[in-house]
C-alpha cells in the first residue's frame, strides 16, 4: 500500500479544502464551496470542534483523500456520527484509499459505541451506490433531503416567503 489512512491535522486544511473544491465540482456545483482555509482551522482544529477528519497520505506526504464526520444525535438511536464527505482525488481512485477511510470511519464508529453512520449519497453516483450496498449499507430511495440556505432562512424568519 503506498499510502496510510491517520487523523487529520491542523497541516492538512488545505489540502482538505482542495478535496472538497474538487468534490463540488465532480458534483456539479463548481462554485457552492464559500468556506476558507480559516473556517476549517477554526471549525475542525480549534477548541472546540465541530467536526473530524481521517486523510488518505501518500508515502511522499502528499493527501490524496479525506473524510469528514461530525457527531449527530437520534431520537431512535442516541449517539451517530454524520459523514459528511468521503473524497478522493480524480488520479487516485481505484488503488484502495476510499475503502480504507470509509472502513476507518467504520471503526472509529464501533470503537465508539456509535449506534449508526449516515450520510448521503447522489442518486446518479452509481459507483458510490454499489460501493455502499457492497459493503452493507443501506441506501434508502424514499428518503429526501431537505435544505434551508441562508438566503431561504433569512426570508422565512422575516415572513418573506
Amino acid at each position: 500500500m503506498s499510502f496510510s489512512i491517520r487523523k487529520g491535522e491542523i497541516k492538512d486544511a488545505k489540502a482538505i479544502l482542495g478535496l472538497i473544491t474538487e468534490l463540488a465540482v465532480f458534483e456539479k456545483e463548481p462554485d457552492a464551496v464559500v468556506i476558507t482555509v480559516e473556517d476549517l482551522i477554526k471549525d475542525g482544529f480549534g477548541e472546540a470542534p465541530r467536526f473530524k477528519t481521517f486523510v488518505a497520505e501518500e508515502n511522499d506526504g502528499t493527501i490524496i483523500g479525506m473524510a469528514l464526520f461530525y457527531e449527530r444525535y437520534s431520537t431512535w438511536k442516541g449517539k451517530t456520527i454524520h459523514l459528511e464527505d468521503l473524497m478522493i482525488t480524480a488520479s487516485k481512485r481505484g488503488i484502495g484509499a476510499g475503502k480504507a477511510l470509509y472502513k476507518e470511519i467504520m471503526k472509529y464508529a464501533f470503537d465508539n459505541n456509535y449506534k449508526r453512520v449516515s450520510w448521503e449519497v447522489l442518486d446518479w453516483n452509481t459507483n458510490a451506490v454499489r460501493f455502499y450496498e457492497n459493503t452493507g449499507a443501506t441506501v434508502f430511495k424514499e428518503w429526501k433531503v431537505a435544505q434551508m440556505n441562508s438566503e431561504n432562512l433569512e426570508n422565512f424568519i422575516h415572513e418573506n416567503i
